[in-house]
């Protein structure tokens, strides 16, 4: 292997430091504003890729995910361009820039409800977070948590139910309960 300059492993170790300390905070970006969690995985992959290529232009000590941002909204309208299984609709476009926009201007909050969720998530038994992961992270169907679960459908409907008003409810105490920054 070639020994980079050391200007260039300074830049590569900045960047890996840079985008692990956003990188949970770009999946969430990225995952709230596309529908499918295979296209999100592709999007936040090639996004992580352009912002690599473009963190030459990036000026330390600005503000890390405004920028990285502006690239993810653009990875995300360009990847909805470019796919064939379904045609673009300009509702689409300005549905996602919308969407991103509000996000833009909330971040903050956005931040503290996403870490309300990780904490709420902790709080649930194990058995009833397998069952969150598979339907949210898995992107399994309720048909193939019910028989993973050896639960019926219907009864999986109702869990799901269960839980989304539990974590709704703890998120809204945790959120609540923790002070804002500005």
């Amino acid at each position: 292997m070639i020994p980079h300059p050391p200007d260039e492993s300074d830049r590569s170790e900045a960047f890996v430091r840079t985008l692990v300390e956003h990188e949970r905070w770009l999946a969430t970006y990225v995952y709230s504003l596309v529908a499918s969690t295979a296209d999100a995985e592709d999007i936040l992959q090639e996004c992580k890729v352009v912002l690599w290529r473009k963190f030459a232009n990036f000026t330390p000590g600005t503000n890390f995910r405004a920028w990285a941002r502006t690239i993810a909204l653009h990875q995300i309208l360009n990847y909805r361009r470019a796919e064939q299984r379904r045609p673009w609709s300009p509702l689409e476009q300005a549905f996602i820039e919308a969407v991103a926009a509000e996000i833009e201007r909330r971040p903050e909050a956005l931040d503290r409800r996403a870490e309300a969720l990780r904490t709420c998530l902790q709080k649930l038994p194990h058995a009833h977070r397998a069952i969150v992961h598979l339907r949210y992270f898995d992107d399994c169907s309720i048909e193939e948590i019910a028989t993973r679960s050896d639960r019926s459908a219907e009864a999986v409907y109702r869990l799901l139910s269960r839980i989304r008003k539990v974590l709704n409810d703890c998120v809204n105490r945790e959120f609540a309960s923790t002070p804002t920054s500005g």
